[in-house]
């Protein structure tokens, strides 16, 4: 049985073309693919390609300078905040609450719009693994050449799991039975109908917006279009802790906004999701709402 695309890549001794990331006395990090006969310089002096190929992950490489870095392979996380950028990456911190919250599992049928550089499409990528399929949609032929790059590189070549089309989603979409999809895009809203139409019953919606407007009026169109439930919608952040003997403290510098999330499973066809219980606040939908009964329990 032959090995996941990429799995290669990511254990045993450095080889030639593998990515290295080398940490320095003060935690700064510096990675670069090994070639033969090529020599790595840093302010503090340099070392050959040469002294890693063949060494184990976790060896420690001192430079003409007697400074010493630390070798490992760059994790995920550390590779997609590192890549090149045509958009804005999707952090890791979301990229993890998506692949769990939207319930990524090996083998799904999955439809991402927004490729941006590549980031998310490396994740879902690892977790759908070589049977399932990912069918990614981006607008920019800039960005779409960008994101394969860097996909390509993570995998050590193209993914056979990985389809990536150049146009809106809302036009080009020709995918059924699809598992999951998730809308990294300006306006998710515009997508819905066409969306709605190639999940599978149970399937979820996962979108990923930058705004409070945005995640209004997502959530407020996931309701009128009346095949989904409920959605759910959050964001996280992640605040890390100095610990020094006794002084245990929280960093300076956290991870804070970088977007919401929101989720909402399709219903089977010809099935009207239950009524809303919740009472919404007053003049929460203006002037001329007349309460959540007015249109069929859908809060218009």
């Amino acid at each position: 049985m032959s090995e996941p695309t990429g799995a290669a890549r990511r254990r045993g001794p450095f080889k030639v073309g593998d990515q290295v990331q080398l940490t320095d006395p003060k935690g700064r990090h510096y990675t670069f693919t090994l070639e033969a006969g090529k020599n790595f310089h840093t302010h503090k002096g340099s070392f050959p390609h040469d002294e890693l190929i063949g060494a184990p992950e976790g060896s420690v490489v001192r430079t003409t300078g007697n400074v010493a870095y630390l070798a490992l392979r760059p994790l995920l996380p550390d590779y997609v905040l590192s890549m090149p950028r045509g958009a804005a990456v999707v952090y890791p911190k979301d990229a993890g609450q998506i692949l769990a919250f939207a319930d990524i599992f090996p083998g799904a049928r999955v439809v991402e719009a927004g490729v941006g550089s590549g980031s998310l499409s490396s994740f879902l990528l690892r977790a759908i693994g070589d049977q399932g399929m990912l069918h990614s949609y981006e607008r920019r032929q800039d960005f779409a050449d960008i994101a394969r790059q860097n996909v390509e590189r993570y995998f050590g070549g193209p993914h056979p799991a990985w389809q990536l089309t150049v146009g809106d989603l809302q036009d080009n979409l020709s995918d059924t039975d699809v598992d999951r999809v998730i809308l990294d895009m300006l306006a998710p809203w515009e997508c819905l109908e066409a969306v709605s139409k190639a999940l599978v019953p149970g399937g979820i919606l996962c979108c990923y917006v930058a705004t409070t407007t945005q995640l209004a009026r997502t959530v407020e169109s996931i309701r009128e279009i009346g095949c989904f439930n409920e959605p759910t919608s959050w964001e996280t952040m992640i605040r890390n802790w100095h610990i020094e003997g006794l002084a245990v403290r929280p960093d300076h510098r956290m991870i804070g906004h970088t977007g919401f999330l929101l989720t909402a499973r399709r219903l089977a066809d010809g099935v009207e999701p239950p009524m809303r219980r919740r009472r919404p606040a007053k003049g929460a939908y203006g002037e001329d709402y007349a309460g959540p009964n007015a249109d069929g329990g859908t809060g218009r």
